[in-house]
């Protein structure tokens, strides 16, 4: 394959042609002689065919006679024509193929549709030119038939989550079956993998149901330790009732304060808390200062 290049219009045969033609007339003219004008345009035409001009990036193949001669390139340089024959331009920047796998089974028999991208360059020009007839549809081939085995060797989870170990496996793949070809493949990527839309409802209601089971794994665990704690709280307000009450009274202060209004404490837990002994003792004690301040207005008069 001759690979289109991808520059202008090369100038120098052009110029080259002129100043033969014009130096033979201008000879011609001195001489008084026109055997020489033809002579100069053959000679130019023959220059201007033979002159040539690679670009940094581009290689020539010259076969001469049909035999392979040289790699000529970058820069000027000559090929004789008739005798020699620039078979190939091979452009040695990095190429970029994009290639696909539509409804490939998996290990696991499911079907997908998978888009890939690979980046090769030719570092050999003569066994690029030599070695096969159309080296980049080569390359291509090469790149959807290798991404075909490694799918079917691998399940859909592993390629869902393990795409970067994809991305080696199919360029070592490719890499080995291009190389005798001079083409070396620098990297090769997944863009995309696609299933069906079925399967994808079904994963998405698996996910689901999984973050719900932990969510109540986790909400167990939590029950648990809780439970644990109360049971070692158990154990310490057992030898101390007094400091049960006065949970059970900052648990109603805190309820209380937090919602205000007015709580309906029930008969077992009232009892508990010994509601009716403390309004006794209250009682008890606002009477004792009420005696103590009638006992207090009527020694005054005593003491006048």
């Amino acid at each position: 394959m001759k690979t289109p290049r991808q520059h202008g219009l090369n100038a120098i045969p052009l110029v080259l042609f002129t100043f033969v033609t014009a130096l033979g007339v201008l000879v011609g003219w001195w001489q008084n002689s026109l055997l020489a004008i033809p002579v100069a345009v053959t000679v130019g035409g023959v220059l201007a065919s033979s002159v040539k001009v690679a670009a940094e990036w581009e290689r020539a193949v010259i076969l001469r006679l049909g035999k392979f001669h040289r790699v000529a390139g970058p820069g000027l340089f000559w090929s004789w024509p008739v005798v020699d024959g620039v078979s190939h331009w091979i452009d040695q920047r990095i190429q970029v193929t994009q290639f696909t796998a539509e409804e490939t089974l998996t290990k696991d028999n499911v079907p997908v549709d998978v888009d890939a991208v690979l980046f090769w360059v030719v570092w050999d020009p003569q066994r690029a030119a030599l070695e096969v007839a159309d080296y980049d549809q080569a390359v291509a081939w090469a790149a959807q038939t290798a991404l075909r085995d490694v799918i079917g060797k691998t399940e859909l989870s592993q390629m869902l989550a393990g795409r970067e170990h994809l991305d080696d496996m199919l360029q070592q793949m490719i890499d080995r079956r291009t190389e005798p070809w001079g083409i070396a493949v620098q990297s090769v990527e997944i863009r995309d993998v696609v299933i069906p839309s079925a399967l994808q409802d079904a994963m998405s209601r698996e996910a689901q149901a999984e973050r719900e089971r932990r969510a109540r794994i986790i909400l167990g665990t939590a029950e648990t330790e809780i439970a644990q704690k109360l049971v070692q709280a158990s154990k310490v307000y057992e030898g101390s009732p007094i400091a049960l009450q006065l949970r059970a009274m900052n648990i109603l202060y805190e309820g209380m304060k937090e919602r205000g209004g007015l709580m309906v404490v029930p008969s077992n837990i009232s009892d508990s808390l010994n509601i009716q002994g403390l309004l006794h003792a209250w009682q008890k004690f606002a009477g004792r200062e009420e005696d103590t301040g009638d006992n207090s207005t009527e020694s005054h008069p005593e003491e006048l």
